[in-house]
């Protein structure tokens, strides 16, 4: 499953990867803190959607990413 970035606020449109708390391999349960979001506004962390293992982080730390882009893939 692609975990994509949400929408955080309003008028937010993207924000960069501070901290992955998860890596490839680690297995996270739903709700669990999965990584720290900055954007201009605030810093946010991220609980996953799903319960699964982390399969591939699709953006570093220190990456911006968009809403709606996939950051990483849970199985």
């Amino acid at each position: 499953m692609d975990i994509k970035l949400p929408s955080l606020a309003e008028g937010v449109d993207k924000a960069s990867i501070s901290y992955w708390f998860k890596q490839p391999g680690d297995a996270v349960e739903e709700g669990e803190e999965m990584v720290e979001l900055v954007t201009e506004k605030a810093t946010f962390s991220m609980p996953s959607p799903v319960k699964g293992k982390i399969k591939e982080l699709l953006a570093a730390e220190g990456d911006s990413v968009l809403v709606g882009q996939a950051i990483a893939i849970i199985e």
